[in-house]
């Protein structure tokens, strides 16, 4: 019956004049239809429409709409999907090209739900068009739970990725990977700019935001380093509001140098607008605006209309909460102005009229892809070239991996071998099946014992000698051990009720392995038995100890619904591992800063002063390359990488900048990657272009990124660490 209603009343708003009032026009801009609406609003329903559950307005025919939806690694919460690995996983890859054909499949999938949802009376919540992603914040410590979300430490790999699913979730044609450009592989084939836009993509969270989770609604970030600021926080944000047209912009719960950011005015004003020239819409993380008053939380304003009123006026045009609800009292009391009001309404109003939410959807191509898409034999192919890539071999002592297919001596332990939930990470869908890792391996070698030994962190199987002596002899005359452990996203995450030794609600309050597994793993090795360390994780672990007591260690992140298959294709050799860390391992927790500071000092692989076990970009192969040493002529640097071992691999090349005399900037910036797969003895030639944006470092004059004369160095490699990379210096 509500159907029946909304639609008569469409009806009734089209005929009542012989023709169609302008925000019906389809062939006026989005901006003409907005601002024409906008017009015929009440303010009540223009409270409404600011809301994030944007109810529908039946004598305008305006429809219903929901603002917060979640694709971080795949449609998330909104029933079955195709579930990437997870963020920090794919960033591993270093592939921006194959990101871009992952987040095209994710808005495939977004839009036939979406068209499904949109014949039923009421659209829920995770069924819109307007999706929170990508996270761009920078993991600057590996204790932040929601690390797993962002695409590392580093600003250029961020950029990059981000742009990457930015393009492929709005529906951009092509996308200038590092790779060179690449084409849409949508379901829809298009050969010119569609006339609306396939979703909204945000990014997330504006700015200086990364942990910790128990304080972040009362936390204020102050005497930053415009420097830091600059040159660490803001480059991703920046990339994609002036490369990638972003459509959205969410602002943060915490304070940045007193004022909350989502009524920042800097931030969101003078930064984001005036300076960026962003054009887009601005929404409010859940309960951002709430934080402003409530009681232990900022301080910012007195009560609910004021807070309204300065979110508005700094620029939040959405709110995910309640607080805009007082709208009409602040402007009975004068706390803001129609005039400001209707400058936020039209930018959210426009990004509608952009997707073709208030037209039908025989004008609309993207309405089109069916439900035959979601979960298709396409995507979760998608699915599993992602996992491998992000698969990050970092140690293979004597060559044990990969293992043989007809060893009849291995036995598989550890929490994490069958556990399909740890595998999908956090804000996921639901996938149609999952390859368990233990599944993935039996599926290579036939039915391989599995032990689970112990649990994620309660030494509830290990009490001492007797209990191991229990499990070998379980394990027998197995010689090897492939030890499936690490953390879970039951453990790290978003503002988690955890209190597990060595966690906090949602974050760690160490890097350690957990106790109960570095013991195990120690007594294995004691015992002569050969460990390959499978490590799950959403963020770096400190592997001291295992880096000693196991023979490899393989890093899989949270690795999506086709995980078990990945993991088993590279210990068995099916697939040679390319994936590079996206962030530092360091040795310690006692090497990181105190959590709660913000300045970049010593912290990720571009601050950092010490030794990490595993460095910023490092990850080995089951083949040897050599690179040759850079050559610079006329604005192109090139560098020749060799397979110089005896199977088809592929190399991550990467470029690094420092300016030379630069004592307080980073030790070296990464600044251009490129993947290439070599046959054994093959050669090819990398070619990175060293214009002014490759060398933009910070200029003290004048608080400014930008290029200044003087003289830089190159650094090319296959990792960050200094033994890995070859030099060359230019001048300018």
């Amino acid at each position: 019956m509500r159907a029946i209603l909304f639609t008569l009343s469409v009806v009734f708003a089209m005929t009542v004049s012989a023709q169609p009032l302008p925000y019906q026009d389809s062939s006026l801009s989005a901006y003409e239809r907005a601002k024409d609406l906008c017009s015929r609003l009440t303010i009540e329903e223009k409270t409404s429409l600011m809301m994030d559950r944007s109810p529908a307005i039946e004598r305008l025919g305006i429809p219903q709409f929901h603002w917060w939806n979640e694709a971080l690694h795949g449609v998330g919460r909104n029933g079955y999907a195709t579930v990437f690995p997870a963020t920090i996983g794919m960033a591993a890859s270093f592939d921006d090209a194959l990101l871009y054909d992952i987040f095209t499949a994710v808005s495939d999938e977004a839009r036939a739900k979406n068209t499904l949802a949109r014949k039923n009376p009421e659209i829920k919540r995770y069924q819109g068009l307007s999706f929170w992603t990508p996270n761009i914040n920078i993991f600057r410590d590996p204790r932040w739970g929601r690390g797993q979300e962002t695409y590392g430490e580093d600003p250029f790999l961020t950029s990059r990725m981000g742009l990457a699913v930015v393009a492929g979730l709005q529906g951009d044609l092509f996308f200038e990977s590092s790779l060179g450009v690449r084409k849409s592989k949508s379901y829809i084939q298009l050969t010119e700019k569609p006339k609306y836009r396939k979703l909204l993509a945000c990014a997330k969270h504006f700015a200086v935001h990364s942990g910790p989770e128990w304080n972040r609604h009362s936390f204020n970030v102050e005497s930053l380093p415009e420097r830091d600021l600059w040159e660490t926080y803001l480059p991703a944000f920046k990339s994609l509001v002036q490369e990638g047209k972003v459509a959205e912009i969410m602002c943060a719960y915490q304070q940045l140098e007193g004022e909350p950011c989502c009524g920042n005015t800097r931030l969101l004003h003078h930064i984001l607008r005036d300076e960026w020239g962003f054009q887009g819409l601005i929404t409010s993380d859940c309960g951002a605006i709430d934080d402003f008053w409530m009681p232990n939380r900022h301080g910012f304003t007195k009560n609910d209309s004021e807070s309204t009123a300065k979110a508005i006026r700094a620029g939040t045009d959405v709110e995910c909460g309640s607080q805009y609800n007082s709208l009409p009292e602040a402007l009975k009391a004068g706390e803001i102005t129609i005039a400001e009001v209707d400058t936020s309404l039209i930018r959210l109003l426009t990004a509608r009229f952009e997707l073709g939410d208030f037209d039908k959807d025989e004008e609309n191509v993207w309405t089109t892809i069916p439900m035959t898409e979601v979960a298709s034999i396409e995507h979760k192919s998608l699915a599993l070239q992602m996992a491998r890539e992000s698969m990050v071999l970092l140690q293979n002592k004597n060559h044990i991996l990969p293992l043989s297919k007809h060893a009849d001596n291995i036995v598989v332990m550890g929490p994490n071998a069958e556990d399909s939930i740890m595998q999908r990470a956090n804000y996921a869908g639901t996938p149609t099946a999952t390859t368990t890792i233990l599944q993935g391996i039996r599926s290579k070698i036939g039915d391989v014992k599995y032990i689970q030994g112990c649990g994620h962190t309660r030494n509830d199987t290990i009490k001492g000698a007797i209990a191991i002596e229990d499990i070998l002899n379980e394990i027998g005359e197995a010689s090897t051990i492939v030890f499936v452990g690490g953390i879970s996203p039951a453990l790290e995450g978003e503002e988690m009720p955890v209190s597990e030794v060595g966690f906090s609600g949602g974050d760690r309050t160490d890097i350690e392995l957990p106790q109960v597994q570095r013991d195990l793993i120690s007594q294995l090795h004691r015992a002569g038995k050969r460990v390959v360390f499978v490590n799950c994780s959403g963020s770096a672990i400190a592997l001291v100890p295992e880096s000693q007591n196991a023979d490899a260690i393989l890093q899989v992140w949270y690795p999506g619904e086709k995980g078990g298959e990945a993991v088993a294709d590279v210990l068995f050799g099916d697939y040679n591992p390319s994936g590079k860390l996206p962030l530092t391992f360091y040795k310690h927790t006692q090497d990181l800063p105190d959590f709660l500071e913000y300045k970049m000092a010593n912290r990720t692989y571009r601050y950092f002063r010490g030794e990490p076990l595993y460095a910023f970009g490092y990850g080995e192969s089951y083949t040897t390359f050599k690179l040759s040493k850079p050559k610079v002529k006329d604005g192109k640097l090139t560098v020749n990488v060799k397979n110089t071992g005896k199977v088809k691999g592929t190399e991550v090349v990467q470029l690094y900048v420092r300016k030379k005399g630069d004592v307080m900037g980073p030790l070296k910036s990464l600044r251009g990657f490129q993947r290439v797969t070599l046959l054994p003895g093959q050669k090819h030639t990398i070619c990175f272009s060293i214009d002014e944006q490759v060398l933009e470092n910070w200029d003290p004059s004048t608080n400014t990124m930008r290029t200044t004369s003087g003289e830089y160095e190159l650094f090319v490699g296959n990792s960050s660490r200094d033994t890995d990379l070859h030099r060359v210096s230019v001048t300018l």
